[in-house]
C-alpha cells in the first residue's frame, strides 16, 4: 500500500499549485463578468444587435469553459484523494492502476492550464490560421506537407478544436503544394504560434524505387485570426489587387471546379493569398481577407512593428539551416526541436498530433526569457 501513500503525498504537494491556478486564471473576475454578461443577455432588445449578441455569447462560452475546466481539476483532485484514502482504509490495491492513469492525466492538465496563463500576447486568445507550403523536392516534399497537414488536424481534434479548410492545392502526384486551415478554439494561436517555421523530414522515400534516404522540407505559417472590425489591421481597397480564376488540382471534395477561386495581392507588402475551396466567389474572397489580415498581424507582432505600413512581405526560406524542428524516421526515430532541445523518440505519436510536449517546452522557454 506504499504506492497509495506516495500518491497521497503527490496530491498534497499539488494542492498549492492548484490553488495558485485559480488566481492566475483570474477566476473571480471571470465569474463576475459571467454574471454581468448573463444579466445583459436577459435585457429587452439584446438580440436586436446580432453581431454584438454573438460576441457576448462567444465571450460567455469562453469564460464558462475556463471556470468549468478549473472546477473539473478540483473535482479530479478530490476524487483521487478519496480513492487513496479508501484504498488505504480497506487495504485494497485493486484501484492502483486507475489512480496512476487519473493522476497522469491530472498532472498534464494542470501543467497545460498553468502554461495557458502565460498566453498574454495581444492575439494569443484568437483562433489560429495555419498555411502549409511544400519545399523544393517535388512529390517527396508535397507528401511531407500533407503529413504535417494531417498532424495539426489531429492535434486540433485532441483538443476539441474545430478545423475549417480555407484553401487547398493538391500535389502533382501525391500530397499537397499548399493549404490553409483555421483552427478555432480558445488560445489556439497562443499554443500554435510556436509551430511557425520550417519542418525537416528525414526518411527512406516511398517514392524512390531505389529505397534511398531523402531529406525534405515544408513550411508552416501560423497566424492569428483577426476580426474584420479590428482597427489595428485595416485593409484598404486601394492597397489590394483581386484576381478571380478557375480552381485547379484534383481536390476531391476540397475544391470546387468553378471560376470562383480568388487571389488577393497586398500591394504595399507583396503578400499574396488565395482561396478556392468555397462554392462562391464571395466566400473565397472572405477567406482571403481573413488570411491577409492574419498574415499582416503575425508579421506586425513578430517584427515588433508599430504600424502596418512598416511591414515588408518576406518569404520564408524553406531550406536546410532554417528549420525549427527535425523529424527523423531512419536510421533511427527522433523528433527534435532545435530551439528548445525538447525531443522524443515516439515519432508516430507526434505524427498523430501529440505536440503538447513541444508546445509546452516553447512556452516555458519564452516565460524564462
Amino acid at each position: 500500500m506504499l504506492e497509495f501513500e506516495e500518491y497521497k503525498g503527490k496530491l498534497n504537494a499539488a494542492k498549492p499549485s492548484l490553488e495558485l491556478l485559480e488566481g492566475a486564471l483570474k477566476l473571480d473576475a471571470a465569474r463576475k463578468e459571467i454574471e454581468e454578461l448573463e444579466a445583459a443577455s436577459e435585457r429587452d432588445g439584446f438580440w436586436n444587435d446580432v453581431q454584438k449578441s454573438q460576441q457576448v455569447q462567444k465571450r460567455l462560452k469562453t469564460l464558462k469553459s475556463k471556470c468549468e475546466n478549473y472546477e473539473k481539476l478540483c473535482a479530479a483532485w478530490d476524487d483521487m484523494m478519496t480513492l487513496c484514502e479508501m484504498a488505504l482504509e480497506e487495504n485494497d490495491d485493486s484501484m492502483l492502476e486507475e489512480l496512476k492513469q487519473e493522476y497522469e492525466s491530472f498532472a498534464e492538465k494542470v501543467e497545460s492550464t498553468r502554461l495557458s496563463t502565460l498566453l498574454t500576447g495581444e492575439y494569443d486568445a484568437n483562433n489560429a490560421i495555419l498555411t502549409f507550403h511544400a519545399g523544393a523536392g517535388g512529390t517527396e516534399a508535397q507528401d511531407w506537407a500533407s503529413m504535417l497537414y494531417r498532424m495539426y488536424n489531429m492535434w486540433a481534434d485532441r483538443h476539441d478544436y474545430k478545423v475549417k479548410v480555407m484553401d487547398y492545392l493538391d500535389g502533382d502526384e501525391a500530397g499537397l503544394k499548399s493549404a490553409t486551415i483555421m483552427i478555432e478554439g480558445e488560445n489556439a494561436y497562443g499554443f500554435l504560434r510556436s509551430e511557425h517555421g520550417v519542418h525537416r523530414l528525414v526518411r527512406v522515400s516511398p517514392f524512390d524505387a531505389a529505397g534511398r534516404r531523402h531529406t525534405s522540407f515544408a513550411a508552416v505559417e501560423v497566424m492569428p485570426e483577426i476580426a474584420a472590425d479590428d482597427n489595428e489591421i485595416e485593409l484598404r481597397d486601394e492597397d489590394i489587387e483581386m484576381q478571380v480564376y478557375r480552381s485547379s488540382g484534383a481536390g476531391g471534395q476540397k475544391v470546387n471546379k468553378t471560376s470562383s477561386a480568388v487571389r488577393l495581392i497586398h500591394k504595399p507588402t507583396g503578400i499574396v493569398v488565395s482561396s478556392q475551396v468555397e462554392r462562391s466567389h464571395f466566400q473565397n474572397l472572405e477567406n482571403c481577407k481573413n488570411m491577409l489580415r492574419a498574415r499582416l498581424a503575425e508579421i506586425k507582432e513578430r517584427e515588433h512593428l508599430e504600424k502596418i505600413s512598416d511591414i515588408k512581405g518576406v518569404q520564408m526560406k524553406i531550406e536546410w539551416g532554417s528549420q525549427i524542428r527535425s523529424y527523423v524516421f531512419m536510421p533511427y526515430q527522433l523528433v527534435k526541436d532545435l530551439r528548445t532541445e525538447y525531443e522524443t523518440g515516439n515519432i508516430q505519436n507526434v505524427m498523430d498530433g501529440d505536440l503538447d510536449g513541444f508546445i509546452n517546452a516553447y512556452l516555458s522557454m519564452r516565460a524564462a526569457n
